[in-house]
């Protein structure tokens, strides 16, 4: 049985748009289905950019807008569109953007989700080019197939209010922990809306894995997350553990210049700046497991990118994870094991490493990076095995064992 909709309220908390916007067509997301696409297209939901206005731009059906709208409906029911997530995982909160569309908004919307099999899925009619036109009975006869009106409500039917002329982002806060899919998009009755980012993590099938395959511990696609950073003046360090690789700076983790830097700055024998200190970011991994391989990419960064950097890793139960957050994760050097030691890393340029850990011996839980002075990185990558394969794994060695610490599966 579908949700019975209440009123939704908007929300002020915007944590979460520091998250992966999982329906976006950078990392996959289609738009499956949409009741009408006569003045834009659904597809346009989905871009990665920001929406424009261009004043004089017109149509053959009317006023060029970069965003989904539809015709004013002048037959029973709502318009509604299905998209296909480009990242399946947990939804942590929507953000319906309806900038340039002050007028011509939907003065409601609501949002279902649902969790779908790939091979339970309806072949669905190519949507091609569209503009002009609605939805033909053969792609309502697909579509149906889903059942998508008795999807779980996120976000129940909800007041959109139009902000300024240029900029309006209406946000709703999700609190669920089930994966999905699929969401719906309804709009009440018609109308257009800009953007819909659906921001949240990645949750990956680790049962499903192949135990001979090493795997991005870090991904966002995969559940990992920023927990904690000193700075993120420029981008924020979830950046740096998101889809493909960065396309602009502005895709990666840039820190402001660092204020306590010598006039004069000058390099040690080994050629490392002499600077007293750095900026730092730690990542809760999207599975607690053993690195083998890290990846430091500085692509994009060519006259910004930090002198050097270091990665240490740690095991923390959910509530060291919580202390650690409220002291500033200010731990003891104890904690902190080294995966790569203080490294000279070059500019615009993809480094792999070797992790301290290859003979397998420490699973870890959260990872972080330190450099120095400042600067930016575009992508980080930390390759091993999950734990649970990693335990799994044909031993070389009989001595080999694992520094999970007592009582830390209960806790996950």
């Amino acid at each position: 049985m579908a949700d019975i909709q209440q009123e939704g309220k908007l929300t002020r908390f915007l944590d979460f748009t520091q998250l992966v916007d999982m329906a976006s067509e950078a990392v996959g997301g289609k738009i499956l289905f949409a009741t009408d696409d006569f003045f834009a297209p659904a597809e346009n939901l989905i871009k990665s950019d920001s929406p424009i206005f261009k004043e004089h731009e017109y149509t053959e059906f009317g006023k060029w807008m970069d965003g989904w709208e539809t015709r004013r409906k002048r037959v029973p029911g709502h318009d509604w569109c299905v998209i296909r997530l480009g990242i399946e995982g947990i939804i942590r909160g929507f953000d319906v953007d309806v900038s340039h569309f002050a007028g011509s908004h939907p003065p409601r919307v609501s949002i279902q989700a649902a969790n779908l099999k790939e091979d339970k899925l309806p072949e669905m009619p190519p949507r091609g080019m569209r503009m002009g036109t609605a939805a033909s009975p053969e792609e309502f006869g697909a579509i149906a197939e889903l059942q998508s009106d008795d999807w779980s409500h996120l976000v129940p039917m909800s007041k959109l209010e139009p902000g300024s002329l240029t900029s309006s982002h209406n946000y709703f806060l999700v609190n669920s922990q089930q994966r999905w899919t699929h969401v719906r998009l309804n709009i009440f009755p018609d109308g257009g809306i800009a953007r819909l980012r659906v921001y949240g993590t990645g949750q990956k099938d680790w049962v499903a894995t192949d135990p001979k395959e090493p795997v991005d511990l870090v991904a966002i696609a995969f559940g990992g997350i920023c927990v904690g950073f000193s700075n993120a003046h420029f981008g924020h360090p979830n950046n740096m553990i998101g889809v493909g690789r960065a396309k602009s700076t502005a895709d990666g983790w840039e820190t402001a210049r660092r204020r306590d830097r010598p006039p004069v700055l000058e390099t040690d024998e080994n050629g490392l700046l002499l600077v007293p200190g750095c900026e730092w970011a730690v990542f809760r991994l999207a599975h607690p497991g053993v690195i083998t391989q890290i990846e430091i990419d500085t692509k994009h960064f060519k006259g910004n990118s930090p002198d050097n950097c270091k990665v240490d890793g740690c095991v923390l139960t959910t509530q060291e994870e919580e202390e650690a957050a409220e002291r500033q994760w200010l731990l003891r050097a104890a904690k902190w094991k080294p995966l790569l030691p203080v490294t000279k890393l070059s500019p615009n340029q993809s480094h792999l490493f070797d992790s301290l850990t290859l003979e397998l011996q420490d699973v870890i839980t959260h990872a972080r990076l330190s450099i120095a002075p400042d600067g930016g990185v575009s992508r980080l990558r930390l390759r091993g095995f999950p734990s649970s394969i990693c335990l799994l794994r044909p031993r070389e060695k009989p001595s080999l064992r694992f520094a999970v610490k007592a009582g830390f599966k209960a806790s996950l």
